[in-house]
């Protein structure tokens, strides 16, 4: 395909990260150099919903500096959304509108951070583009904690996230024998369907400071057997840790909480997770009458930036970089995914997966992955994770605390 001249936009969807803003990072410091093809580099305001009112950012109007700290910044930079776009066949009005702005600020690129909803949001922004015969390059770049997009070996935000729990499980270790009274504690960890970020626990248990028990969504919860493992370890050790995932389902198709009350959900139609831990400990303490404390990790999980994986950080840039130097030469419709090598060196091919196969498809554990009995992962997923939280990255200090990133976001708006 031939030379594309026309101003980029880039926005951030979804839950925030401790690497989404290195992605953003990625993009505008590699954008702001080809101005000989990209004239103007937009960030968008929440997302989507940024563009439709045409709420964006003049990029090149920051300085340097400060997009340079946005690699160790987290959260979401320009401000995050969950907003569903309705198929265009059921209602343009969305697509209409968007096609009003790209065409007056010369939108030629569309580059969208976030997990599986943001995915399908760029498909159907890119299958209406093609249909109307507007020219538009757009790509995905991955992000989420969850690490259940599909077709990339992995996703950054689930390094940074992993090493933090890890790190957290190994000191609530600790400090929970400390007395020789007995206790139960139950971290509830993120994870909807999936439970990568859950099964990160057993990597404290593999340096020794870990749960005795994990429960992920890929295995169907079951109350009494749960309470059967809690009590043969509490009887054996007079101590028990016990790692859940917010999103631990019944036969039935309940979520935890739902054992107890309705439960909200958002745009997307999604549960909206948390207390599943709190509810159990409540259910442990009855039955056992032992002291039981329910931590859940909740945001801290998704924006400690100050154990952060050097790892995550740099293919969180590499990410940007590649989304917009593919579309640059021609590629769209295409999400930035990760292919890693066989061998024991920890070795990741960069990947362009179309959006078709991306959009809303989830990526699991695998079950042999998980031990027979369902309350464990096996050493594949210590294989897997390990080599993703190596290395140390953190914001430079300032007078004691993290130096975050500190956009101006000049208004683009005419």
């Amino acid at each position: 395909m031939g030379t594309l001249k026309g101003n980029l936009i880039f926005g951030q969807s979804g839950g925030p990260t401790s690497v989404i803003n290195a992605s953003a990072a990625g993009v505008f410091l590699e954008a702001l150099q080809h101005g000989d093809v990209i004239g103007k580099v937009y960030g968008a305001a929440h997302g989507i919903k940024g563009i439709l009112a045409e709420n964006f950012y003049d990029m090149a109007r920051e300085d340097p500096a400060e997009l340079e700290l946005l690699k160790t910044t987290p959260s979401s930079a320009l401000g995050s959304c969950r907003y569903k776009l309705k198929s265009a066949d059921v209602d343009d009005t969305d697509y209409r509108r968007l096609l009003e702005v790209f065409r007056k600020y010369d939108i030629r690129y569309f580059l969208y951070n976030g997990g599986n909803d943001s995915m399908d949001t760029c498909n159907k922004i890119s299958k209406y583009m093609q249909q109307v015969g507007y020219e538009c390059r757009i790509m995905g770049v991955p992000k989420t904690i969850d690490n259940d997009l599909f077709g990339t070996d992995h996703c950054p935000g689930f390094g940074s996230a992993a090493k933090y729990i890890a790190t957290s499980t190994m000191e609530v270790f600790l400090d929970a024998r400390v007395y020789d009274t007995g206790m139960v504690t139950i971290l509830e960890v993120m994870g909807r369907n999936a439970g990568w970020l859950t099964a990160a626990t057993a990597i404290a248990a593999y340096k020794g400071h870990g749960p005795d028990l994990i429960y992920l969504p890929e295995i169907d919860f079951d109350l009494d057997r749960f309470m059967a493992d809690v009590r043969a370890v509490y009887e054996r050790e007079k101590k028990c840790i016990v790692a859940i995932s917010e999103g631990l389902k019944t036969a039935d198709g309940r979520y935890i909480p739902e054992l107890v009350g309705e439960v909200s959900r958002d745009a997307f139609g999604h549960a909206q997770m948390g207390g599943a831990g709190a509810i159990l400990a409540n259910h442990v303490k009855e039955t056992l009458g032992c002291k039981v404390r329910a931590i859940e990790f909740s945001l801290l999980q998704r924006c400690a930036a100050h154990c952060g994986s050097q790892t995550d950080v740099d293919e969180a840039v590499l990410a940007g970089r590649t989304a917009v130097l593919a579309a640059l030469a021609g590629t769209t419709d295409r999400m930035v995914g990760f292919r890693r090598q066989e061998g024991t060196e920890y070795r990741c091919d960069v990947d362009l997966l179309p959006l078709t196969v991306v959009a809303n498809a989830e990526k699991k554990i695998p079950r042999e992955w998980i031990n027979a009995e369902g309350n464990f992962v096996t050493d594949d997923y210590i294989r897997y994770a390990l080599p993703l939280i190596q290395g140390e990255s953190s914001p430079p200090m300032e007078e004691g605390v993290p130096r975050f990133a500190r956009l101006r976001k000049v208004s683009a708006a005419r």
